[in-house]
C-alpha cells in the first residue's frame, strides 16, 4: 500500500524527514503505551521493565526492531493524516 501522506511541513511521512527515533518512540508510547506496543510489535524492550531510555538503546543497536517501530509510526501518522482508523 503506497503511503503518500504528507506531514504539516509537506514532507512525505514515509521518509521520516527530520524525525528522531526518540520522538518516534515517545509518539508511539503516547498513543499505544508500552503494553500496546508490545502487543502489536512483540519486542521485549516494551514488555520487560520498559522505559524510553532502555528501548532507545535496544532499538539503536537492533536495525530490524528499529524498522518495525519506524513502520508502525509511518502507518499511524498516515492513518491520522488521511483520517483513517489507527492501526
Amino acid at each position: 500500500m503506497p503511503t503518500d501522506a504528507r506531514d504539516e511541513s509537506g514532507h512525505l511521512i514515509r521518509e521520516l524527514h527530520g524525525v528522531t527515533l526518540a520522538s518516534i518512540l515517545e509518539y508511539l508510547v503516547a498513543h499505544y503505551s508500552f503494553a500496546g506496543l508490545d502487543e502489536r510489535l512483540k519486542l521485549n524492550c516494551f514488555a520487560v521493565n520498559p522505559s524510553v531510555k532502555s528501548s532507545l538503546t535496544f532499538l539503536r543497536r537492533t536495525p530490524w526492531a528499529r524498522a518495525k517501530v519506524e513502520d508502525m509510526y509511518v502507518r499511524l501518522r498516515t492513518a491520522e493524516i488521511l483520517g483513517r482508523p489507527r492501526p
